[in-house]
């Protein structure tokens, strides 16, 4: 199975693409999808869309996954992100693609343990999961990374548990 992670943002939208074979994972690619605050949003927009179809063309994954928007205090900040996850799934529905979400907590549960981990924690552990001697280089395709690892790791669980989602409590838990 091939699963592409995405870490939505307008400047930098981090991808990460890896390959689940039985239990073991590898890293086919990872990058990230920048545009110039000098364009205007719908210029920046297209070319977010634009890239990431290619992406799916080029890697042919099974399944896209997606950051969960979080909302904390800047509101415009969560708009513009809305936008371009948009514009994400947009571009992986039109290449025929399913897509999941996950949020920010469910990630770092799934690699780190715990949901308070920081990004340095994060990027070891997608390292160390994959395998890479260097770095990833950005923290947003680390990120991207990180959702497709989560993704894999909450499919083997669902096969453990006879095909049925954990539940919340089961998740918060580490139950499953």
């Amino acid at each position: 199975m091939i699963i592409m992670g995405i870490d939505p943002g307008l400047t930098s939208t981090g991808y990460g693409v890896i390959e689940k074979r039985g239990t073991r994972l590898r890293a086919l690619g990872f990058g990230a999808v920048t545009t110039s605050s000098r364009d205007d949003l719908s210029a920046r927009l297209e070319e977010i869309y634009r890239r990431v179809k290619e992406l799916i063309t080029e890697y042919r994954p099974d399944l896209v996954v997606v950051e969960e928007l979080f909302f904390n205090t800047n509101a415009r900040s969560a708009m513009v992100v809305g936008e371009a996850r948009g514009g994400i799934i947009l571009a992986a529905a039109h290449c025929g693609v399913p897509v999941e979400e996950y949020t920010p907590l469910q990630v770092k549960q799934a690699l780190v343990g715990q949901g308070r981990a920081d990004k340095r924690q994060v990027e070891y552990m997608v390292r160390a999961l994959l395998g890479l001697e260097e770095g990833v280089g950005s923290s947003h395709a680390s990120d991207a990374l990180a959702l497709a690892i989560c993704h894999a790791h909450r499919e083997k669980l669902e096969r453990r548990l006879g095909g049925r989602s954990p539940s919340r409590r089961e998740e918060r838990r580490g139950e499953g």
